[in-house]
């Protein structure tokens, strides 16, 4: 696949961290990995994130061998491909996340302070 310009505002947040991956990429990392790739490479990420959440937080024990992992590093690597796959696909993550941070804001506000479950 060509590396060509994203199109996305690189003035906001998650703009500036797409631009900077696809930079990465560009001088780095030789062309983005397929999607499918991407897809199982995000897979990846997330259970070794989980890993840690359940044997740290949960009810598992932790290993000696993974007490020393670095849950901000490994949510990380989820980021990073997170953002690779917006990239080569097209879309624009703070378009998309502040589209839905407005959906939530307006659909959930309410029904959130009215779960009992959560008082």
């Amino acid at each position: 696949m060509a590396l060509d310009p994203i199109n996305v505002p690189s003035d906001l947040p998650l703009g500036k961290l797409q631009e900077e991956v696809h930079e990465w990429i560009a001088n780095h990392g030789v062309r983005y990995f397929n999607e499918l790739t991407n897809m199982a490479q995000l897979t990846e990420e997330v259970g070794e994130v989980a890993r840690i959440i359940a044997r740290r937080y949960g009810e598992q024990s932790e290993k000696e061998s993974d007490k020393a992992k670095d849950l901000g590093e490994e949510l990380s690597d989820v980021l990073f491909v997170v953002l690779c796959l917006a990239n080569q696909t097209g879309t624009d993550l703070q378009a998309a996340f502040d589209k839905k941070m407005n959906i939530k804001r307006e659909r959930d506000h309410e029904r959130h302070h009215n779960n009992e479950k959560l008082k």
